[in-house]
């Protein structure tokens, strides 16, 4: 199999934690979100939505959506759960994390690293720390009750969540006020098969 992605883009390191975690065979192709090369007319034939992560099967099958591609390669294994409500709680998580989480905490880092935070988007930033928190608190709340976020094991909740969180201070948004958000990630860092986000991740 391939993975389409961009080392530096968080919703591809999903990806990459799960796929070292399982010991799972793949060719990474390293894609330039930047650089535009998800704007190719090479790529929008595999994501007609312009977007990484893109998962390529070696029948030629192709699966768009970072938490789509978890769930497929999850399946079967520890970190997805077989009895159907907590799947259901790994999927309200993940869906959590793409409307709620990712949307303040990721578009936050990208203004503040990538962009240098221009006056342009300072507006924009302000709200984005401020969701983030909200964001954060809801975890914060859940996660001081349990090491993680289902069953009391890994799940792909916890890569899903995993990926933008561990770098939120990077959009200004510390964690000093989560102590059992900052407990969490140490434990999942600190899994004999964790992988780290590639220097200078975005």
């Amino acid at each position: 199999m391939r993975v389409y992605g961009d080392r530096l883009s968080g919703n591809c390191y999903k990806i990459q934690l799960l796929l070292h975690h399982l010991g799972t065979a793949h060719e990474w192709v390293d894609v330039d979100i930047l650089r535009g090369d998800t704007r190719t007319e090479r790529f929008l034939a595999l994501n007609a939505n312009g977007k990484i992560p893109v998962l390529e099967l070696d029948d030629g099958r192709v699966l768009p959506e970072s938490n789509a591609i978890l769930n497929y390669l999850a399946d079967g294994t520890d970190f997805l759960p077989d009895d159907a409500w907590a799947r259901a709680q790994v999927l309200a998580w993940q869906f959590f994390e793409q409307y709620s989480h990712e949307p303040a905490v990721a578009v936050a880092r990208f203004i503040v690293r990538y962009q240098g935070t221009p006056e342009a988007r300072r507006e924009e930033l302000a709200r984005c720390q401020a969701r983030a928190k909200d964001a954060l608190l809801v975890m914060e709340r859940h996660l001081a009750g349990h090491e993680f976020f289902v069953g009391g094991r890994m799940t792909i909740a916890d890569f899903s969540l995993y990926a933008y969180t561990h770098v939120a201070h990077e959009g200004g948004v510390t964690l000093e006020a989560y102590p059992a958000i900052r407990a969490w990630l140490d434990r999942v860092a600190g899994h004999p098969r964790h992988s780290v986000m590639a220097e200078g991740g975005a």
